[in-house]
């Protein structure tokens, strides 16, 4: 019988450490592959530095992240996409 207010704790201030926001709307729908050689959809999961985007950034699912992930490397490997940006100098 364990209480979460410590017992120095007096009336209705402690509150758990939940985030709540709203959700993004998840850009792909109902997709189910990607395509690993459309190099311009593909982009708007990179950065300007060349880096994959998180999940809480897009708003993809776990298993569409996984899946455009994989599809970006392919693209990398065949020249498609930049492994890094290129420098402005």
């Amino acid at each position: 019988m364990r209480n979460n207010i410590h017992p120095m704790q007096t009336g209705n201030t402690f509150k758990p450490n939940k985030r709540s926001g709203k959700k993004k709307p998840n850009p792909l729908k109902d997709l189910k592959s990607i395509d690993y050689l459309d190099a311009k959809f593909l982009l708007r999961f990179t950065n300007d530095q060349g880096k994959i985007l998180p999940r809480r950034i897009t708003g993809v699912t776990a298993f569409q992240q996984r899946q455009i992930a994989r599809a970006i490397k392919f693209a990398r490997h065949l020249a498609l996409l930049p492994f890094v940006a290129q420098d402005i100098a």
